[in-house]
């Protein structure tokens, strides 16, 4: 008898990517779902880059977040459904609902339709953003905090995750009908990249080493390293601990924007020669925050704030064991060379 089927949605993205190439690569079945199907080859040229030919073990099927078709015949046959699929606007949007409705509403169409089709278990791929926001702590933050939804000041893409992690929970609570739920909450997410799709995290590496950012400004973030996250997945989705738990996923102490930039400096030599490790002055931030909208969503609410968050429970639990952060930017930025992604810059 052969390894059951896993689902995995938005197959096109940077995380699932990685979760699928190490679905494959430990032996199951993948069926992949895909707003555009024209993006399955890219998908395995990617993985067959990687070093596995995906064949008939790799299936993709059409399915919109904001959708209802599609998502039944996607779950049908599977035992285990990875849900990373999720909107992410690099700018900000006009709106909060932009992201908020296909986050929440995606991902109970995909919880819906795995329980009709029998899946045993659903990992979900939330975020630190549903954790460790609108608030500062005097600890780190762990699995039994959440995102102050209430804060005004509040971003929409911390807000969409932390409602649409809220919504699964209830839902598997209320509806679930037996269905078990594992959640992972990432940090931000690095390491080396399958193809030319970058997310925020990539392009943020990409921008330092063009020289876009010749000062950064006093924010904070974790870094995690992809395969580590896609491993944690997998573990979520077998492990029989992981049933109804939350897992953050970073590879240690938050490290600062500075410090990021000296990590690539240091670890990538000439390549990084146009990374800046000067700080913008909070003022400096503010103000450009009053002429645009990016900036006044992603920098000002966070300015200055100290924070860290522990995966101790992850490797207690799950024996998980990430890169360390420094190996996940460097692999960033090497992936970014070899792939001839770092334009000319300013």
């Amino acid at each position: 008898m052969g390894q059951p089927i896993v689902l995995v949605t938005g197959g096109s993205g940077f995380l699932a990517g990685h979760c699928i190439l190490a679905l494959l690569q430990a032996g199951y079945s993948v069926r992949t779902t895909m707003r555009s199907p024209g993006r399955e080859a890219a998908l395995r040229a990617a993985l067959a880059a990687a070093g596995c030919v995906a064949g008939a073990r790799l299936l993709v099927r059409q399915a919109d977040l904001m959708a209802d078709d599609g998502w039944r015949e996607a779950a049908l046959g599977c035992e285990r459904v990875l849900h990373v699929a999720s909107p992410l606007s690099a700018a900000a949007p006009k709106h909060e609902d932009e992201l908020i409705r296909p986050a929440r509403e995606g991902t109970l169409r995909v919880l819906r339709a795995a329980r009709e089709a029998g899946v045993g278990r659903v990992v979900l791929t939330s975020s630190f953003a549903a954790i460790g926001y609108g608030r500062t702590l005097q600890r780190p933050f762990t699995e039994s905090d959440w995102t102050d939804t209430g804060d005004a000041a509040l971003a929409a893409y911390p807000k969409s995750k932390t409602l649409a992690e809220r919504a699964a929970w209830d839902f598997v609570d209320r509806e679930g009908g037996g269905l078990e739920l594992a959640v992972v909450n990432p940090v931000g997410i690095f390491g080396p990249l399958l193809g030319p799709d970058l997310s925020a995290s990539i392009l943020l590496v990409k921008s330092m080493l063009e020289g876009r950012l010749p000062a950064v400004p006093r924010l904070m973030f974790g870094v995690v390293d992809v395969r580590d996250v896609a491993d944690l997945h997998l573990r979520a989705m077998t492990h029989p601990a992981a049933a109804n738990e939350r897992f953050i996923a970073t590879a240690g102490d938050f490290l600062t924007m500075q410090e990021i930039a000296l990590i690539l400096r240091d670890r990538l030599g000439p390549a990084a020669s146009r990374v800046s490790a000067r700080v913008l002055p909070d003022w400096l931030v503010r103000f450009v925050a009053l002429f645009s909208a990016a900036a006044r969503q992603a920098a000002t609410p966070e300015l200055g704030r100290p924070k860290t968050a522990s995966s101790a429970k992850a490797q207690a639990m799950l024996g998980w064991e990430p890169r360390p952060a420094a190996d996940a930017l460097a692999a960033t930025g090497e992936s970014l060379i070899r792939l001839g992604l770092v334009g000319a810059g300013r």
